[in-house]
């Protein structure tokens, strides 16, 4: 039983509440369910938010304790390469999770900053779950790509998903709706792309519902197929920042 949550982006607070709706009860500093069920995150649990710092610290224990199950989003892959040294550019939410960082004393940034390079190289970019009926993955795979080795072209498309390589009319990247056209038996449970309200299509379910942009956080209670929400508390931000319809 898994508790699938979208795109938390360092709102650490939201993250909290929706634990709590969804039953679990919190033991100390970590949720804990008591029908021992499991949370997925989807990727992106830092930038933009204001608790991106609580956010690694609290994903790193509880997949160390085996509570809970992770894969990387893009923006969990430019704050890996920027802590391993690659000249990354600091800004799209990057610069407030490496603000947050230079606030810490030097051992402890150090000592969080060696944690979440460890978390993300252990980490699957794609979760096959439920004896492979459910895939989870930060932006999406396509039909054809499921259970196969990642190239590098997966690998851009499960962080970025279906990018033209274009940008759209207010500078974000064009991105193509590869959900309208996925036909596969696996169940995929993604984020990346916000959108107003979870978004059902094809066999496939996006569940960024935009917690950072003033939405809501939202998870997927499966096998029961529930969603469940909790309100942001983040301002709300320009509509041009959902990509796709309803």
């Amino acid at each position: 039983m898994f508790d699938i949550i979208g795109d938390v982006h360092g709102c650490f607070n939201e993250f909290k509440q929706l634990t709590k709706k969804l039953g679990y009860q919190w033991s100390g500093e970590l949720p804990v369910h008591p029908e021992r069920r499991k949370i997925v995150f989807i990727g992106d649990i830092t930038d933009r938010g204001p608790l991106s710092v609580s956010m690694i610290q609290i994903v790193v224990t509880l997949v160390e304790q085996h509570l809970a199950l992770y894969v990387p989003g893009n923006h969990c892959n430019k704050l890996y390469r920027f802590l391993i040294g690659r000249n990354v550019q600091m800004m799209h939410g990057l610069e407030t999770t490496i603000h947050e960082l230079e606030q810490l004393p030097d051992r402890e940034r150090s000592h969080i900053s060696e944690q979440f390079i460890s978390l993300y190289q252990k980490s699957p970019l794609i979760l096959y779950l439920d004896q492979q009926r459910l895939v989870v993955c930060h932006a999406g795979i396509k039909e054809q790509d499921l259970f196969k080795p990642i190239t590098r072209k997966i690998k851009t498309f499960v962080l970025y998903g279906d990018i033209t390589g274009k940008k759209d009319a207010h500078g974000l990247p064009e991105r193509r709706d590869w959900a309208k056209h996925y036909h596969g038996r696996p169940f995929i449970v993604y984020g990346h792309t916000p959108v107003n309200k979870p978004r059902w299509i094809n066999n496939t379910l996006n569940l960024d519902t935009g917690c950072v942009f003033g939405g809501s956080l939202t998870a997927l209670r499966y096998p029961e197929m529930e969603s469940v929400s909790v309100p942001s508390s983040m301002p709300k931000m320009p509509e041009h920042f959902r990509s796709f319809p309803d």
